[in-house]
């Protein structure tokens, strides 16, 4: 579906943007612009790169402007732009607001006035139950581009808005996963909040592959999330000794500001409506209008919701299957080099 169409990535220049972008590069596109703030990131990756097809644009989703000018003529639009360290975020909430609320306001907005056919936004387990600013901002934003799948403007123009939620991305900005690393190669105690607390496993590949779900099989308001195993932190920890052979200690500091023992990817109420699939689950938005008088409901036979979709419940990975995992990234296999 993306043959000879123009793809725009909202914070290109990031963890899932880049990798995204190696997926796209060789597929008959005609355009695929990256947008993001980060000119340094957007020069490294036009060196690498060297592709006529690939536009860098310099702007920020905190400028209205900017963006709707950037996405003129764009066909489909993956909006990955975020401020995503729970702790920044907890320090600085308005800058999380303004980027993550206001910002994703701004993207959707634009995707509207620029006849868009397609957007996804990305957002997080931590939006689930939010307890610190990160994930209540990031649950605003699903709650924005809900609003925009109901849209008069956005049904006018065919546009269809999708959101894919994540748990934890191995590697990616901030991961915990390259910080251990460091800290076992520099021959340093490793630094565990909580070694009971679980996290959901999710590659980066994995992270691409669910929003290109998300493309080809959602109806709008529709958000996806992919069933994924979990861990501990502390089994996390173990197991990169276990690949460098290291023997540093372990120093348990305790949980940061805003953190959660486990993560949940999808609350009771949204599974006693989520679509099942082998690999995904499907949740639909509620499509109603406000005239609530003029629904018919014929069920009222759900009472008792079922459990929570999170990181305690889901499948924990066995060791040796943490290891493989592990090995398989390649911020772990450069490390080993």
């Amino acid at each position: 579906m993306f043959t000879n169409k123009t793809l725009m990535i909202v914070g290109g220049t990031g963890s899932f943007g880049s990798t995204l972008l190696s997926k796209l590069v060789d597929l008959n596109i005609k355009e695929i612009r990256i947008f993001s703030r980060d000119e340094k990131k957007q020069e490294d990756l036009r060196l690498k790169y060297k592709n006529p097809k690939i536009n860098f644009i310099v702007g920020d989703v905190r400028n209205p402007e900017s963006i709707n000018w950037a996405m003129e003529g764009v066909d489909y639009v993956f909006q990955a732009a975020a401020l995503k360290q729970v702790h920044t975020c907890e320090f600085y909430p308005m800058e999380a607001i303004r980027t993550n609320i206001i910002g994703s306001e701004n993207v959707l907005e634009a995707a509207i006035n620029n006849g868009v056919k397609q957007i996804v936004v990305l957002s997080t387990d931590k939006a689930v139950y939010p307890i610190n600013t990160m994930g209540m901002t990031k649950a605003i934003m699903e709650k924005l581009a809900i609003s925009k799948s109901r849209d008069r403007r956005a049904k006018a123009n065919g546009l269809k808005v999708n959101i894919t939620r994540y748990g934890n991305v191995m590697c990616s900005r901030g991961s915990v996963i390259p910080l251990f690393i460091d800290q076992i190669l520099n021959n340093q105690p490793l630094t565990i909040t909580d070694p009971d607390m679980t996290r959901f496993m999710m590659t980066l590949n994995d992270s691409v592959n669910l929003v290109l779900h998300a493309f080809e099989n959602g109806k709008s308001g529709d958000t996806f999330i992919q069933k994924s195993p979990a861990t501990t932190v502390g089994n996390l920890a173990n197991a990169l000794k276990s690949i460098f052979n290291s023997n540093v200690a372990i120093n348990i500091i305790g949980a940061r500001h805003g953190e959660k023992g486990h993560e949940a990817l999808c609350s009771q109420e949204e599974m006693a409506k989520a679509c099942e699939s082998e690999s995904y689950y499907r949740i639909p938005a509620d499509m109603r209008d406000i005239n609530y008088n003029n629904a018919i409901v014929d069920d009222f036979s759900r009472n008792i919701l079922p459990e929570e979709y999170n990181s305690f419940n889901t499948r924990q990975l066995e060791t040796d299957e943490l290891v493989k995992l592990l090995l398989s990234l390649d911020c772990v296999q450069s490390k080993l080099i």
